[in-house]
């Protein structure tokens, strides 16, 4: 009887551990720090290509830095403009804002850059 209670609760751990890593996204930074991005707090895949054409259709100005744009960087505190996400496309604790030529959600308290929407 105790194997087959240990069985099912390494069953049940197993078929959790995906669930889990669905929830949420970890990337590396390089510098040895990491972004940790919950599941539904950046832009979806499936409706990029309509805030694309919204970050266009609104004409939200271009900041150019010297730095290359990539998950992990911080933004100049200074220069740089931030908006809100509209809630057509999705609730989310971040701000845009459009930098060398790269729509970017960023944690508006550190100016970390979460994610580049392609």
């Amino acid at each position: 009887m105790r194997n087959r209670l240990v069985a099912i609760a390494a069953i049940a751990g197993a078929m959790a551990v995906p669930i889990a890593a669905e929830a949420q996204t970890t990337i590396g930074t390089g510098g040895g720090s990491t972004v940790v991005i919950g599941e539904h707090e950046g832009i979806a895949p499936d409706v990029r290509p309509a805030f694309r054409e919204y970050i266009v259709r609104e004409r939200v100005p271009n900041y150019t830095i010297s730095e290359r744009v990539t998950v992990g960087a911080v933004l100049p505190e200074t220069g740089v403009t931030y908006y809100d996400v509209p809630q057509s496309f999705g609730v989310t604790p971040y701000r845009y804002t459009v930098v060398n030529g790269q729509t970017i959600l960023v944690e508006p308290r550190s100016r970390r850059i979460v994610q580049v929407v392609d």
